[in-house]
């Protein structure tokens, strides 16, 4: 085993929430940033729409927390909710500080766009790479700070934890070599678990690496079940599945279906521009009627000239697979796009494991509730990373790797397996493209009891098989020899087996309807479910919603 490298603090993601976060804490520590890949490959560099927040003179931080609350269907944190919504603005102005360009009305004035659920046209954009410009201009600013060392093309497999289950840092595989990275306190900030599904607008590497490394540390997790189906993903035959912002239907696009009706309104008052899980529904209920494979955004009924200012990008990627948004509708369909849920954090970041913080998609602040209002994800990024700026250490002590030991069974395949190392690979992709299939099929837009179960029983057979495919034969032997390809492919299977197994748990628990979670079998919101589903290890229970602290409660258990 390699030597330690010690930091103040490890903050694990270079996406916005990490990137912001790690700018914010306190320049006198020392902080290691672990990225999979680079500083520039995140969901967040894939962000179209924009930021919300609330400083046009005919908004307020007000209405911004009524349309939040109103969108998270009774499960949003009322003081996380205002906590984001009043610190928008502060945000805002250390972007522009920064020097991230947003676009300007010909005034001068920072433009601002109209999103699904929004009361007030608050949406900040920089033409349709919102995501990018900003991670641009942190991963810069991050770049720059001494205090800073990125460590990219790192996979952090497992929490360090302490005798007494306190954090100390990270098991990664860095720089071809398993590593014990040394740190006072981490910051879990690897976005989602979008991968999980075989329909996602989510890269290649969100696969909910931590969220699955703070269950198997014991900490506290929330709300698995919600998840946001985005309504507009490209579908086209060999395409990506590229998100069509919802900026798109903000400016004026039509939702069509195959003879150019605009169906939505046959599901809701507000037609496309109604909640996303509202408009997602729709749209899978109209396929499953018509039998048709997708519907069609239609773009022309917005000025041509504006077009082109707003959506350089979706008009380049269309016209890449061949569409011209221009001239013809887009095809589209949902895909998993947004986890509202995640592990547990206070307003001040902090997890229910000592010295462990979460920030982005992989918390749950509370202030998407089950459903997440639109742009208000790269804002809760800036708002909860910067709460990071008086964070609390405690005193260092010395490490080294002998006092580390691994914190799970089954990392090492002790036993004779006559798999050889092709065969290993083979298996694992095709257990991450047969779970993804299953998991769209059985949980995903339109859920119910059967499917749940059926889903479950598959991914705990699949979870028992995780051992021997591991490609790591002992603690002590073999591991620098190992490719680093065949670590992240385990390692990325195994995350995704384990946050599938959660989902699954937390959708067959609550037996009803909300948000972004939806039961066929139990099509309506029940008064008894205003309540948080939290799971700890193997337990399972609820939690009355609005509860903004970590403390116990009491519990129902499953």
């Amino acid at each position: 085993m390699n030597g330690v490298s010690d930091y103040d603090i490890l903050v694990i993601g270079a996406g916005a929430a990490g990137l912001y976060a790690a700018l914010c804490l306190p320049s006198q520590f020392s902080v290691g940033l672990i990225t999979k890949d680079t500083v520039s490959k995140s969901a967040s560099d894939w962000a179209q729409g924009g930021i919300a927040a609330a400083i046009a003179p005919d908004d307020s931080p007000q209405l911004h927390i009524e349309d939040t609350l109103s969108a998270g269907a009774g499960l949003c944190d009322r003081d996380a909710v205002a906590l984001m919504a009043q610190q928008a603005g502060e945000c805002i102005e250390a972007l522009l500080d920064m020097g991230v360009a947003f676009d300007r009305s010909t005034q001068g004035q920072l433009a601002m766009t109209l999103e699904a659920a929004h009361s007030r046209r608050r949406v900040l954009h920089a033409a349709d790479t919102t995501g990018r410009a900003i991670v641009a201009i942190l991963g810069q600013q991050v770049l720059q700070r001494p205090n800073i060392q990125v460590l990219n093309q790192t996979f952090a497999l497992d929490l360090w934890l302490t005798s007494d289950q306190a954090c100390q840092g990270v098991i990664a595989l860095h720089q071809d070599r398993l590593r014990w990275l040394s740190s006072r306190a981490v910051v879990l900030a690897t976005g989602g678990g979008g991968q999980v599904f075989s329909n996602t607008t989510n890269p290649s590497l969100s696969t909910g690496d931590g969220v699955a490394m703070a269950w198997r540390a014991g900490a506290r997790l929330r709300d698995l079940e919600f998840v946001q189906f985005h309504p507009t993903a490209l579908a086209k035959a060999g395409a990506p599945r590229f998100l069509i912002s919802e900026a798109v239907r903000g400016e004026g696009a039509h939702l069509v279906d195959g003879t150019g009706r605009r169906f939505a309104y046959d599901y809701h008052p507000e037609g496309e521009l109604a909640p996303r899980d509202v408009v997602s529904r729709a749209i899978t209920s109209h396929l499953q009627k018509s039998g048709d494979p997708q519907v069609w955004l239609d773009l022309r009924p917005i000025p041509k000239t504006r077009i082109e200012y707003r959506f350089p990008n979706i008009i380049a990627v269309c016209r890449q697979w061949g569409v011209d948004p221009l001239s013809e509708p887009i095809p589209v369909s949902p895909a998993a796009h947004y986890w509202m849920g995640g592990v547990h954090t206070a307003l001040t970041s902090e997890t229910s494991v000592r010295n462990l913080y979460a920030v982005g998609e992989t918390a749950s602040t509370g202030v998407h509730g089950a459903n997440r209002l639109a742009s208000n994800s790269l804002l809760e990024c800036l708002v909860f990373g910067a709460q990071l700026r008086t964070i609390a250490l405690p005193e260092p002590t010395h490490l080294n790797s002998e006092n580390g030991h691994w914190p799970q069974k089954g990392y090492f395949d002790t036993r004779d397996s006559t798999l050889s190392s092709a065969a290993r690979r083979q298996q694992l992709d095709d257990i991450r493209q047969q779970l993804s299939q299953q998991m769209w099929q059985c949980a995903g837009i339109i859920r119910e009891q059967s499917g749940l179960e059926a889903a479950s029983r598959q991914v705990a057979t699949w979870r028992q098989m995780v051992p021997e495919l591991s490609p790591l034969t002992s603690a002590a032997q073999g591991l620098e020899a190992t490719p680093v390809a065949d670590v992240l492919r385990w390692g990325e299977a195994r995350n995704l087996l384990d946050i599938a197994a959660l989902i699954l748990r937390s959708a067959t628990f609550r037996s009803e309807s909300r948000g972004g979670h939806y039961r066929s079998d139990y099509p309506e919101a029940k008064v008894a479910w205003q309540a948080h589903t939290l799971v700890e290890g193997d337990a399972l229970w609820l939690e009355p919603a609005n509860v903004s602290s970590l403390s116990s409660s009491a519990q129902v258990q499953a």
